[in-house]
């Protein structure tokens, strides 16, 4: 078994695969310590960490993780807050960074004597119609080496040798929501207990606390802007605006560590299945940052794929892995309907009709029902925490 790439969703399925005696080899194309450290999203829905529990793989976050169920909405009428782990099915978010969780499942899967090499591009992947797959990889040295397997796994994202190595069949599904965010990662204390959602003539901000020390910020701005293009002090000064710092208290400021802009679009293949070649992960889909799904997707395909292709390895039972996209993608189109309800709920969105002001009083009536109606705060935390 081939794994392209080492991130939750590569290293989710090399352990289950390792746990379950099945040969297989990760290959990734950046460094471990590029790997170990690469910021990412951070809020775990409990589905995820069960997962992480039934599978051994939950050490660190047994130690480390915090629990976290409550947001506020900050707008022109003024601001509430949901204790969402009190409301749907009573559950809340695990706060946990991705890099600890990727370092955790990487010690785990080293140490039980899984194989990974780093600096390794997998460039192409042929004959995956066919009972043993080749990925042509580009080692450290340069060297191209051919690996067979009788199954490849493409974690590798959107841009990666999955995707390029697609079958005419495939069907992407693609839109883009019109929506740029400046990500921002800051050494700073959270400002507020509670995941921040602002919704501001100016656009939307957002505060999500990492830890003690780190909190990730958003702010929406003009799609095509550059990441450097706002000084340290503006973008403090329009966080502080769009949150309404004066009115609320100030924002725990400190120096700027990580910045990138996010352009939010979701993006689906279907099938997820091409023979021999399975996509996991950005791979399969891609999901706006919106409403923290990203990650969550890739841990739950990660188990279902590697508990199905245990059943077809090692007890001959195909049935599983060809559920393996009906099942996948039932889960990823319930995550993308949820992420795009949130994006209408915090963005005044281009309106192709010229009516935006329609649309904006659309916008602050369903900020009203959450704010005002019990059914809408039950649904809103079932699918908040949901997958």
């Amino acid at each position: 078994m081939v794994i392209v790439g080492a991130g939750p969703a590569g290293l989710v399925l090399g352990n289950i695969l390792l746990s379950h005696g099945v040969d297989c080899v990760v290959l990734e194309r950046a460094a471990r310590d590029s790997v170990e450290n690469r910021a990412r999203a951070g809020f775990l829905v409990p589905h995820t960490v069960r997962v992480l529990e039934r599978n051994g793989l939950d050490a660190g976050i047994r130690r480390r993780g915090r629990e976290h169920g409550v947001c506020e909405f900050r707008t022109e009428d003024g601001r509430f807050r949901l204790d969402y782990r009190l409301l749907g099915r009573g559950e809340p978010h695990t706060v946990y960074p991705q890099h600890d969780l990727v370092a955790d499942l990487l010690d785990r899967y080293l140490d039980g004597g899984g194989r990974v090499r780093f600096g390794a591009e997998a460039v192409a992947v042929s004959d995956a119609d066919g009972p043993t797959p080749t990925v042509t990889v580009r080692e450290a040295d340069g060297r191209p080496v051919r690996r067979r397997a009788r199954y490849v796994a493409a974690c590798d994202g959107r841009h990666g040798v999955g995707r390029r190595s697609l079958p005419p069949g495939a069907v992407r599904h693609h839109r883009d929501h019109g929506v740029s965010w400046l990500g921002l990662l800051a050494e700073a204390p959270p400002s507020l207990d509670a995941v921040g959602y602002s919704v501001h003539p100016r656009g939307f901000a957002g505060h999500m606390a990492r830890s003690a020390d780190i909190t990730r910020y958003y702010l929406q701005c003009a799609p095509g802007t550059r990441a450097d293009a706002w000084s340290d002090d503006h973008v403090w000064g329009e966080l502080a605006l769009r949150m309404r710092a004066s009115a609320y208290g100030p924002l725990m400021s400190g120096p700027i560590v990580r910045r990138a802009v996010v352009d939010l679009e979701s993006d689906v293949i279907e099938p997820l299945r091409h023979g021999s070649l399975f996509l996991v992960g950005d791979a399969a889909a891609l999901i706006s940052p919106s409403a923290a799904k990203g990650a969550n997707l890739a841990v739950l395909e990660a188990e279902i794929l590697g508990h199905a292709l245990v059943d077809d390895l090692v007890h001959g039972d195909p049935r599983a892995l060809d559920r393996y996209s009906e099942r996948c993608l039932a889960h990823i189109w319930r995550a993308q309907e949820f992420s795009r309800w949130m994006i209408r709920l915090l963005h005044e969105l281009p309106d192709p009709d010229g009516d935006s002001l329609f649309r904006e009083r659309l916008r602050y009536a369903r900020l009203a029902a959450l704010r005002d109606s019990a059914s809408a705060q039950h649904w809103f935390a079932e699918n908040y925490v949901g997958i």
